[in-house]
C-alpha cells in the first residue's frame, strides 16, 4: 500500500492527468466505406455535421460494410453505413453471416438514423473493349465486386437476369478491392466493371478523361422480367434513371436506366439517445450544407429520410423526426 504523500511531483502530476475531465467529450468510433464512394461522402457528411454538436465521430474508412454492420450491432462501434440488402441476410443467418451463430440475434440490435439514395449501379467498359451490348460480356472478364460484400452477387443477378448468362461457365467474374477494380479496368486486365456509383461519379468520369467508356442500360424488354422486378423489389433497390451525357466521353446515347441502390446510416440499440438526437438535429438543421457537398445528396430530403430503412430508428432519432414533425413510417417506430 502507498499513500499519497510518498507519491513523487512528477508521478502526481502524471496520475492527475490521466483522470478523466467532466467535460472530455466521448468519441465514438463510425465505420464506412471507401472514399470516392457515396456511402462514404454521405457518412462523412454525417460525421461532420454531428461534430458541430458535440458528438464526435472517428471515421475509419474503407471498411466492408458486412463486418461493419456486424460490429456495429454487437455495440462494438457507435456509427456505420449501412446496407438494407445485409439486415435480412443477418437475421436469416444466411451467406456471409451464415457462420455466426448469433446474427439473428444481433440483427435485432441495428437501428437507423437516416436513409438516402446513394446511386446506381454503373457497368462500364471502355470502347475497344469489344462489349457494346450486354450479350457481348460471353467469354469476357468482368470486375462485379469485392469478394465478401453483396454487390458481387448483385451485379451477377443483373447480368444473369439480362443475358442468361452464368458467372464462372459464360463468362469470368472477378471479385477484387473496389479500388483494384478500377485499376484493373482502367489497365485492361479486365473487359467490364459493375460499378455502384452516385450518379455523376467522378471516379466513372475519369473513364472520359482520356478516352471513351460505355455505362451499359438495362433493356426496355428487360425492365418487365419477373426476375427483373424482383431484383428492383429487393431492400435497397430499385430503378434509377439518368442522362447518359452527364458524362464526358460516355457512349451510350440518350437515357440510361440502371439499378439504383439506397443505404442509411446506422447504429445500434445501445446508444445514447442524447447522443443520435443531437447528431440527427444537426445533420438536418444544416441540410444546404450537406446537399452543397456532393450533386447526389441534393436528394437527401424531408420526404426521402426514410428511403429504404428496414430497421427501427433509433429511439433518439425519432424524438427528433416526432418533434420537427416529419411523417415517420409506423414500422419505424419500435
Amino acid at each position: 500500500m502507498f499513500h499519497l504523500k510518498t507519491l513523487t511531483r512528477a508521478a502526481l502530476a502524471a496520475a492527475v492527468l490521466a483522470l478523466p475531465t467532466a467535460g472530455a467529450a466521448e468519441i465514438h468510433k463510425g465505420e464506412t466505406a471507401g472514399v470516392g464512394d457515396p456511402v462514404h461522402t454521405m457518412f462523412v457528411a454525417f460525421a461532420n455535421q454531428a461534430g458541430k454538436a458535440g458528438v464526435d465521430i472517428q471515421v475509419n474508412a474503407g471498411q466492408t460494410l458486412t463486418k461493419s454492420m456486424l460490429k456495429g450491432a454487437k455495440g462494438e462501434i457507435g456509427f456505420f453505413s449501412s446496407v438494407p440488402s445485409l439486415v435480412n441476410l443477418m437475421a436469416g443467418q444466411q451467406r456471409m453471416y451464415q457462420n455466426i451463430d448469433a446474427a439473428p440475434e444481433l440483427a435485432k440490435n441495428l437501428r437507423a438514423i437516416l436513409g438516402f439514395k446513394a446511386g446506381a449501379y454503373h457497368p462500364v467498359t471502355l470502347a475497344g473493349s469489344g462489349i457494346e451490348g450486354w450479350d457481348d460480356i460471353k467469354g469476357k472478364t468482368v470486375f462485379t465486386g469485392p469478394p465478401a460484400g453483396s454487390a458481387s452477387a448483385t451485379s451477377e443477378a443483373l447480368i444473369k437476369i439480362i443475358t442468361g448468362y452464368e458467372a464462372g461457365s459464360d463468362y469470368t467474374a472477378v471479385r477484387l478491392s473496389w479500388g483494384e477494380g478500377y485499376a484493373a479496368l482502367a489497365d485492361g486486365k479486365i473487359d467490364m466493371m459493375v460499378r455502384p456509383a452516385e450518379v455523376g461519379s467522378a471516379n466513372i468520369e475519369q473513364f472520359g478523361l482520356s478516352g471513351e467508356f460505355r455505362v451499359l442500360s438495362i433493356p426496355e424488354a428487360d425492365l418487365a422480367d419477373g426476375e427483373m422486378q424482383k431484383l428492383f423489389g429487393r431492400p435497397g433497390r430499385g430503378m434509377a434513371q439518368f442522362d447518359g451525357s452527364i458524362y464526358n466521353g460516355q457512349l451510350t446515347e440518350g437515357q440510361i436506366t440502371a439499378l439504383g441502390f439506397f443505404q442509411f446510416v446506422g447504429t445500434h440499440a445501445g446508444m445514447s439517445d442524447d447522443a443520435v438526437y443531437a447528431a440527427t438535429k444537426a445533420f438536418w438543421d444544416n441540410l444546404e450544407e450537406v446537399q452543397a457537398t456532393a450533386f447526389f445528396l441534393k436528394e437527401v430530403t424531408k420526404e426521402s429520410a426514410f428511403t429504404s430503412v428496414n430497421v427501427p430508428l433509433h429511439p433518439g432519432a425519432l424524438r427528433y423526426y416526432d418533434e420537427a414533425g416529419f411523417d415517420v413510417p409506423d414500422a419505424l417506430r419500435q
